[in-house]
């Protein structure tokens, strides 16, 4: 069953009301989430909207333990890209870890199809190797080759993109639709450019792609000249960007089939606030990402303020329903001052230092 069935209304009145259990929720099984939200004023009272909760800034984190289910139970924690130090850690049960599992399937699906479509992997399997971008880029890699079979790697050991194999994966499987993933400008740089000067033909394939994208502008290629290019030169029109991060893990926001905008899935959310004065901005103006998902049960992850820039562009009026929103980059280096304030007005007033918040 396809993810994108709710209208906007359906959509608010049902987050609305599992957002906030799990707010208490994890209110009661986090200490540190707890001493955030009393530092910060919440009541507990029902909030009349999802963008009246209360949202935890993404960089916490990189500097708390932050879990909601004891140590015991803790199945995996995976980590973001960043300096040694810098890195978020995320904590799943086995519960959570299968259900964001099976959504980020039915997400994809949604695209894909129900079967396991033949891949082309954009990367290099020396990746693989390095350990230091293996929680980051090869973890997304490995991530996302469990949704394909018939794995071909694109580029050689060297990271040069392999023209044979290319070739070689086109002969065998080029004739039926077929996934290709890849980081975008991993996409235009060792895909789109060896496809369009050797004559290649990726007209049956599916990209699934995502970030890059600011390695691209700087060579004056936006994400619609992406897609105009890869249509002209490749016969490649099905193409889909997709915006998502380790803190919500297996929530993605998905690119429409008309391309220029990411829409939510129904279990998930997006609001743009004003930046100085944290309000929800209207259609068409731009601010802060906040994002929203019901599936962080065994950690805090259930609303949080990105430090991304983003506006959405309509309501109920594309593709699937709801919001159809873009990214627009990154916050301009200033630390945005909200519940990590609040979080060290908490921490001063804590019990004791060998408390999990401590």
């Amino acid at each position: 069953m396809s993810p994108f069935t709710r209208s906007q209304p359906e959509r608010e009145a049902l987050l609305l009301k599992e957002l906030s259990e799990l707010v208490e929720h994890h209110r009661d099984r986090c200490a540190p989430y707890d001493r955030i939200l009393a530092a910060s004023g919440w009541s507990g009272a029902g909030a009349g909207a999802v963008a009246d909760l209360p949202w935890l800034p993404v960089r916490l984190f990189k500097n708390l333990e932050l879990k909601s289910i004891p140590d015991d139970e803790v199945f995996k924690v995976l980590t973001s890209s960043g300096t040694t130090g810098d890195v978020s850690r995320i904590y799943l049960d086995r519960a959570a870890a299968a259900t964001q599992t099976r959504q980020l399937g039915a997400t994809l699906q949604t695209v894909l199809g129900p079967k396991r479509l033949p891949m082309l992997l954009v990367d290099t399997r020396s990746l693989l190797k390095d350990r230091r971008s293996f929680s980051a880029r090869g973890a997304g890699v490995l991530g996302m080759a469990t949704f394909g079979r018939d794995h071909v790697w694109a580029l050689d050991e060297d990271g040069v993109p392999d023209l044979a194999a290319l070739r070689e994966f086109l002969a065998r499987h080029g004739d039926a639709p077929f996934l290709i993933f890849g980081f975008t400008y991993l996409v235009w740089l060792h895909l789109y450019e060896v496809a369009r000067d050797n004559g290649l033909d990726l007209s049956n394939g599916i990209l699934i792609h995502s970030g890059g994208w600011k390695k691209l502008i700087d060579r004056a290629v936006p994400p619609e000249e992406f897609r105009r290019r890869l249509a002209r030169d490749t016969g490649l029109v099905h193409s889909h960007n997709f915006y998502g991060m380790v803190e919500q893990i297996g929530t993605i926001f998905l690119e429409g089939p008309s391309g220029g905008s990411l829409y939510c899935p129904d279990f998930a959310d997006v609001v743009i606030r004003d930046p100085q004065t944290w309000r929800e901005q209207p259609v068409g103006e731009p601010g802060l990402i906040e994002v929203v998902s019901t599936l962080p049960t065994s950690y805090p992850g259930h609303v949080l303020l990105t430090e991304d820039l983003g506006v959405v562009h309509g309501v109920d009026d594309g593709d699937w329903p709801g919001k159809r929103f873009s990214v627009l980059g990154r916050l301009p280096r200033a630390e945005a001052r909200g519940c990590s304030d609040t979080y060290r007005s908490a921490q001063a007033g804590a019990a004791s230092p060998d408390e999990e918040a401590a």
